[in-house]
């Protein structure tokens, strides 16, 4: 492993110089950005307008033209968020949703829930979003950078990291009162980062990248990279050493070696798989094409879920036999597991 000390730059409401030119490009970026930033496509009809259509479609809590891009659990609330200011909520198990819009509009691309119940959600528009009320109200955050994030976690103590291209990872100790970014100088997206303790936690992405640290985020340790150059697109680690890794054409590899070595696992399916979800005992992933599976016995099976021909990016047990599972064109169903 190539170790990186990194000088890190305090910034609070000012927005850094671009990196002109060490933009992430290629296809694999382009799939990615794709995945989480759909566009509503408007067509024109001959037929006369049904404008009693369209009220009963305003008055639904959940629009077929939504796109849900992710969803978090807190307390006994579940939370979903997605383009254009969306914030759904609705207490298990009757789910009856509630819909807030956001007046400013940010395009949400991922929500988590912070060990101390709050939310914190990312939007394109480099800004963090915070709720302390299970999503009843939030404020916001300006991220000081001109890099593209697409991804956010929550520290064990608490803190925010936000992660994007050009190695570029954003963190907060105060509620994003102040940020810090730290550059791996790599070019490539980070697409996800996920703590394991209070020191320990793995980062991944574009071109096969994969980095570690031992000090909470100071410094990082940049390893072998995933082979073939593959792009996760989604990452779930059980522990240090066991973790999955997920991306196009059905695409899952496993690791039992923290990343030293990777198996292609067996897949039912070649739609790019976005997500994963797991809890104690069970792991699922979420991926295009309505595609839900879930990992038995060291195989991945598909879920009889409805079939729809949209992407699904995010889900959530939330009893003993039923995954909620949200995607794009107002997707929002449960799954018997």
């Amino acid at each position: 492993m190539r170790a990186i000390n990194t000088t890190r730059l305090q910034k609070t409401d000012q927005q850094t110089e671009g990196k002109s030119g060490q933009a992430v490009s290629g296809f694999k970026s382009a799939a990615l950005l794709a995945s989480i930033t759909l566009p509503l496509l408007l067509t024109g009809c001959e037929a006369p307008l049904n404008l009693e259509g369209i009220e009963q479609e305003k008055s639904k809590s959940v629009r077929r033209t939504d796109q849900l891009q992710a969803l978090a659990k807190s307390k006994d609330v579940i939370i979903v968020v997605g383009s254009d200011g969306l914030v759904l909520t609705g207490s298990a198990p009757e789910l009856n949703w509630q819909r807030q819009e956001l007046e400013s509009k940010p395009n949400f691309v991922a929500v988590e829930t912070c060990p101390d119940d709050s939310l914190i959600a990312l939007s394109m528009e480099h800004q963090l979003w915070i709720s302390d009320d299970q999503g009843a109200s939030w404020r916001s955050s300006d991220i000081p950078t001109s890099e593209s994030l697409i991804s956010v976690t929550c520290g064990p103590d608490n803190s925010y990291w936000a992660t994007g291209s050009f190695t570029t990872l954003m963190s907060s100790h105060d509620k994003g009162a102040n940020w810090t970014e730290l550059s791996l100088n790599e070019d490539a997206t980070i697409s996800s980062i996920q703590f394991f303790d209070q020191d320990n936690a793995v980062a991944v992405g574009e071109f096969g990248f994969m980095a570690r640290t031992e000090d909470g985020g100071q410094n990082w340790a940049i390893q072998e990279p995933i082979p073939n150059e593959f792009f996760p697109l989604g990452s779930h680690f059980s522990n240090a050493s066991i973790g999955w890794v997920a991306g196009l054409g059905g695409t899952i590899l496993s690791t039992t070696d923290g990343g030293l070595t990777w198996q292609k696992q067996a897949t039912p399916t070649e739609s790019p798989i976005y997500n994963f979800y797991a809890n104690e005992t069970r792991l699922f992933a979420f991926g295009d094409h309505g595609t839900v599976l879930e990992k038995q016995d060291d195989k991945w099976h598909k879920l009889d879920a409805p079939k729809v021909p949209v992407y699904l990016r995010a889900g959530k047990q939330i009893d003993e036999k039923r995954l909620l599972v949200s995607g794009g064109w107002g997707a929002l169903f449960t799954v018997d597991i």
